[in-house]
């Protein structure tokens, strides 16, 4: 609105198009900054001044520091909104997560209520996904899978530095590119970004298929995921420490395509191998 006045256009018109009374631009021309702000100014100095000193103390502490010696008294959830606000956590405390690292809301339905045996009676007819990661010495290692619920078989898979769309669907299309015809499949997964991202999307409906996924902190929903990853951690991922990434890319495609399907029998394939 001060612009708009240097301009030469009245305070009065602006106010009207932006229906807002004129009395609060002008008590905020001759006093920019409130009592109110300045007390919250100074009970910030106070707590961070507190917390630079102790960092281990929460935000009750810092209070009462703030007030014994920063001369500035604040109730405990004055202290604590402050401390939210700029991340002045005892460093004793549990880690905080932002909003951000919320799962977001589904862009397909559960369509498989996990009947992870049952609703396939023939290959390519549902697909579960899920993406695991592991350290080396060089950083991580994600990959990303795709099991067939007909035959437990690894369908398709794809191993990266990076967590991106990029790795779902690198991995959606490397099973596609195995399987062929795969139109009307259905592929169960969870609600990470990676699956609920506009790539990912589009790639299941370039390829006919139909999405599908599970609740909100579930795991039970992409269970038949979540076992196959449990016998790769437990036969390659800690077995022990690896150097690169490369190293570990080796065992991980090694251990799959040699051992899980062609010497691996499951007791759900009537002791038979996946590739059997």
């Amino acid at each position: 609105m001060s612009e708009l006045a240097a301009d030469g256009i009245p305070v009065a018109v602006t106010c009207r198009v932006l229906k807002i009374a004129r009395q609060p631009y002008y008590r905020w021309l001759t006093k920019p900054v409130t009592d109110a702000e300045y007390a919250q100014a100074y009970r910030a100095n106070a707590l961070f001044d507190a917390h630079r000193d102790d960092p281990e103390f929460g935000y009750r502490y810092l209070a009462d520091e703030a007030r014994h010696h920063g001369g500035q008294p604040m109730s405990a959830r004055t202290a604590w909104a402050i401390c939210s606000d700029n991340a002045w956590w005892s460093s004793f405390g549990k880690p905080r997560r932002s909003k951000a690292r919320r799962p977001g809301p589904p862009v397909h339905d559960d369509l498989v209520n996990r009947e992870f045996t049952t609703l396939a009676t023939g290959p390519n007819q549902v697909w579960f996904t899920d993406i695991t990661e592991h350290k080396t010495a060089e950083g991580k290692v994600y990959m990303c899978a795709m099991k067939d619920a007909w035959s437990g078989r690894i369908v398709g898979y794809s191993i990266d530095s990076r967590m991106k769309s990029r790795l779902a669907v690198a991995a959606l299309n490397n099973a596609v590119a195995r399987r062929g015809d795969v139109a009307g499949c259905v592929l169960h997964t969870d609600r990470g970004s990676q699956f609920r991202s506009r790539k990912h999307v589009r790639a299941l409906s370039r390829h006919d298929m139909v999405g599908s996924m599970g609740r909100v902190g579930a795991c039970g929903d992409n269970a038949a995921m979540e076992s196959f990853f449990a016998l790769l951690q437990k036969n390659v991922l800690d077995r022990r420490s690896w150097a690169t990434r490369e190293e570990l890319r080796i065992a991980i495609v090694t251990w799959i395509e040699r051992t899980y399907h062609r010497r691996r029998r499951q007791a759900s394939l009537g002791r038979l191998t996946p590739v059997e």
